[in-house]
Parts: C-alpha cells; sequence; structure tokens
C-alpha cells in the first residue's frame, strides 16, 4: 500500500470512529431526554454546559440505582389513600392545614418508599430519576407549602398545590391521576367542591381490588 492510500485508509478509519462516537452520544443524550424531561432542560439551565447537566443527571441514575426502595404492600396502599381521602376532604374548612398536612404526607410515603427526605436537594434529584414528569408539580406544590407557613399564600395557590401534591401522590402509590389522558390535570379546572367530592372515592380508586379465588375443576 502507498502512503497516500494509508493515510487515506487512517482518514477514514477517524472519521469512522469519530461517526461512531457522536451517534453514541446523541444516542446517550435522547437517552436522558427521555427519562428527565422538563428535568433536563432545568438541569441544562442551572449548569454551565449541557455536558455538565448530562454529568450531573447520570451521577442521578447511578445514586438512584443504588436506592434500596420497597414496593408498598396493598395494606400499606390502602392505608395511605384512606389518609389522603380524610385530609382532602378537610380542604373547603381549613385550606392551608390541609396543604401542609398533604406535604407531610407526600414526604412519609417518599421515606417509606426508600427515598432520602433529610435533604430536600437529594429528594427532588433521587425522585427526578423516576417522577421526572411530575417533579415541576412538586416543587411548585412544596413552594406554596413554604409560603403559606409564612401567611403569603391565597386560596387559590392553596388548591393548585392540593391538586400538584395530588398528582405525584397517585403516582408514588403506583395509581394514575383522575385525567388517565396522560395530560396533566389543570389546577383551574379542578374546584374546592369537586375535590371534597372526590375526597369520598379516593380511597376505593387508589386501594386493589382482591382477586377471586379460582375454583378447582372437579
Amino acid at each position: 500500500m502507498s502512503a497516500a492510500g494509508f493515510v487515506i485508509l487512517i482518514i477514514v478509519v477517524l472519521a469512522i470512529v469519530a461517526l461512531a462516537i457522536i451517534t453514541w452520544l446523541a444516542t446517550q443524550r435522547r437517552s436522558l431526554q427521555n427519562r428527565f424531561g422538563p428535568e433536563y432542560a432545568r438541569v441544562a439551565a442551572e449548569q454551565p454546559n449541557r455536558a455538565a447537566a448530562e454529568h450531573e443527571l447520570r451521577d442521578r441514575e447511578r445514586k438512584h440505582a443504588k436506592l434500596e426502595l420497597r414496593p408498598l404492600t396493598a395494606e400499606a396502599r390502602a392505608r395511605y389513600a384512606a389518609e389522603w381521602s380524610d385530609v382532602q376532604a378537610r380542604f373547603v374548612d381549613s385550606p392551608g392545614a390541609v396543604v401542609q398536612d398533604c406535604d407531610a404526607l407526600v414526604t412519609r410515603l417518599i421515606t417509606d418508599i426508600g427515598y432520602p427526605t433529610a435533604d430536600a436537594d437529594e429528594r427532588l434529584a433521587m425522585l427526578s430519576v423516576e417522577y421526572a414528569g411530575t417533579l415541576g408539580r412538586y416543587r411548585d406544590a412544596h413552594e406554596i407549602s413554604l409560603r403559606n407557613t409564612r401567611g403569603e399564600a391565597s386560596t387559590e395557590e392553596l388548591r393548585q398545590a392540593l391538586v400538584h401534591y395530588r398528582t405525584l401522590f397517585a403516582e408514588l402509590l403506583g395509581d394514575q391521576p383522575d385525567h388517565h389522558s396522560g395530560e396533566p390535570v389543570a389546577a383551574d379546572s379542578i374546584t374546592s367542591g369537586q375535590l371534597a367530592d372526590e375526597a369520598k372515592t379516593t380511597a376505593a380508586a387508589m386501594t386493589p381490588v382482591p382477586s377471586r379465588p379460582s375454583r378447582r375443576l372437579s
């Protein structure tokens, strides 16, 4: 092989390797974007560049894989669903207190599943791996809850917080929010009266139906 032919071969090999690396990076990027959804854009805006953002998200995945998450028993799911129903039913009379109770109930559920809750940032980072689509609403609800403790949240904002908490709560229980179309529930589409009415059926909707014993054929 001539020297020119050898140089051309090296260039072709390098081009193939470069193309393979670019394709792999693009595949990894799409995987992160699909998994983290809006959280990908939020982290990218916070980090100095996209590479740093993707490093942060992959680090979250590695840490999440080390968590010892515990699936809830049917009894635990029923108990939490009943607690949520009781809390939500009190919203009309005590919206501020209910939002604080919702925040505490969601935090307790997250803890029982096995997510870290001592550090708020770590809690949000770990939840983003599995619940990125809902995390923005949880952040908004928690912020309203904090403002409520300072007496700065309106009743409408408290209603929005309740709806946001409910969305994550249903996902954590392995259930879907009221609208099964995959679209988020608009806070302004649900009135306080509806929240009170829905509390009567929430526990039943989230409680698994026991299977009937099979009959043996003689």
